[in-house]
C-alpha cells in the first residue's frame, strides 16, 4: 500500500513541475515600451513625471512590402503586431491637434500612401484591429508621411522632448515614417 501511495504521490509531483516549466517560446515581435521624455524610466531622478508611454509589439520587415503589402493602405491597423498599441497619457495633453484627457487608450493608424490617420480609442486589451469598435474612438487626426533614407527594419516608437512644453512622437518602419506633434 505503501508503494502505491508513494508511486501516486511521484506521479502527481512529475505532473505539476513539468506543467509548472511550461512556457511558450520567444515572441517573433517582442513588445517594447516608449516613454516621453525618452527613455524616461531608465534616467528617471527623484520628483520627476513622465508624460506619457507606449507600450507596443516590434514586426521586422524581413524583406516584405510593408505599407501598401502586409499592412494594406486604407484599413484599420493596430500599429505594430499583437495586442493594439496602449498609450498611456499621465497628464492632460495635446495629440495632433486635439486634447486627450490623461488615461490609457489603444491606439491604431489607418496608412495611406501620403498621410494616416491616427485613433485613440477607449477599448483595452485585445489582439490586433479585428474586433476594433469605431464608436469607441476618442480622438480622430491626421499626419503627413515622410520618407526615412534608411530602411527601419524594426517598427519602432520614440518619442523626443523638444522643449517648451512641446514633443513629437516619432513612428517608423520599413522606409516611412509619421511624426505625431504633442503638447503638454
Amino acid at each position: 500500500m505503501k508503494k502505491l501511495i508513494l508511486s501516486i504521490l511521484l506521479l502527481i509531483g512529475v505532473a505539476f513541475v513539468s506543467k509548472a516549466q511550461s512556457f511558450r517560446g520567444p515572441d517573433k515581435s517582442p513588445m517594447d515600451v516608449a516613454y516621453l521624455p525618452d527613455n524616461f524610466a531608465h534616467d528617471r531622478k527623484p520628483g520627476e513625471k513622465a508624460i506619457a508611454k507606449a507600450y507596443y509589439s516590434r514586426p521586422n520587415k524581413a524583406e516584405r512590402v510593408v505599407f501598401g503589402g502586409i499592412v494594406p493602405f486604407g484599413k484599420v491597423w493596430r500599429l505594430g503586431a499583437n495586442e493594439a498599441v496602449e498609450f498611456k497619457a499621465f497628464q492632460d495633453v495635446t495629440l495632433g491637434g486635439k486634447s486627450l484627457s490623461a488615461g490609457t487608450y489603444s491606439m491604431f493608424a489607418i496608412p495611406g500612401e501620403n498621410e494616416w490617420t491616427i485613433i485613440l480609442n477607449s477599448d483595452l486589451d485585445y489582439w490586433g484591429a479585428f474586433s476594433y469598435d469605431e464608436s469607441k474612438d476618442v480622438i480622430r487626426f491626421t499626419v503627413l508621411t515622410t520618407r526615412s533614407e534608411q530602411v527601419i527594419e524594426s517598427f519602432s516608437i520614440r518619442f523626443e522632448d523638444l522643449g517648451n512644453n512641446k514633443a513629437v512622437m516619432r513612428m517608423g518602419w520599413d522606409q516611412t515614417m509619421v511624426e505625431i506633434p504633442i503638447s503638454y
